[in-house]
């Protein structure tokens, strides 16, 4: 049961189909849709000395289907530590409580990332404006706004690669492949048809209808980063 399960979930993730076969009728239906998952390692504890498929116990193939695969670890981090701390003391203290306004001396003496200079410098990688500092409250967009944005984005934006930008992502994905030395999560052709979609989302969000080169820096960074994770 569960294998076949697996099957069917694989087909809907790479053809974005399922196949029906019941009463003697054949058919395929379209399932366009997008598969956010989140799994806890084998035992507990993610083992370094073991592959991701390894500790999750699942197989390359399912893994290769998804586009990106990021492995959090636990790892003492003062900062990071604090902000968790605040989240859940924020869900003990009612509708009220702020969380994000305390600063901690790591942070306080992080001056290096400001409001201003996040607005002001467009070069910066998507790294650098994903990090929010300590010193300023968190502001998280509501979820019907997102949600009525991406809608908006993915009906009347379609993007194209150009020339120049598909050059960029053939350039990385035979090197990525040529370097690529575990056989845990294989380098195929999956790896490129991801890229090409998340550079595709990553200009459709900002309403751009042609990549610009710093969301082919941004993907290639991503991807990249979650390769080497799960290597």
């Amino acid at each position: 049961m569960f294998v076949t399960f697996l099957q069917a979930l694989m087909e809907a993730m790479e053809q974005q189909t399922v196949s029906i076969a019941k009463a003697g009728v054949l058919c395929t239906l379209p399932a366009r849709t997008s598969i956010m998952a989140a799994a806890n390692p084998w035992g507990g504890h993610y083992n370094r000395a073991k592959t991701v498929s390894e500790n999750l116990r699942l197989k390359p193939a399912m893994l290769s289907r998804f586009d990106l695969i990021f492995v959090l670890l636990d790892k003492p981090d003062e900062e990071l530590d604090c902000r968790l701390s605040e989240h859940v003391m924020a869900l003990h203290s009612g509708p009220g409580s702020k969380m994000g306004h305390t600063n901690t001396s790591k942070g306080s003496r992080n001056t290096s990332f400001t409001s201003a200079s996040l607005t002001h410098d467009d070069d910066k990688p998507l790294s650098e404006y994903l990090k929010q500092p300590a010193c300023e409250p968190f502001d998280p967009l509501p979820p019907q706004l997102l949600r009525k944005y991406i809608c908006y984005a993915r009906r009347y934006v379609n993007p194209r690669l150009s020339p120049a930008a598909a050059k960029v992502l053939q350039e990385f994905y035979l090197d990525l492949r040529q370097n690529h030395i575990s056989e845990a999560i294989p380098i195929t052709t999956r790896q490129l048809e991801s890229l090409v979609r998340l550079t595709q989302v990553a200009h459709s969000l900002v309403h751009h209808f042609s990549p610009l080169p710093l969301h082919l820096v941004e993907m290639i960074s991503i991807l990249f980063c979650a390769s080497v994770i799960c290597q």
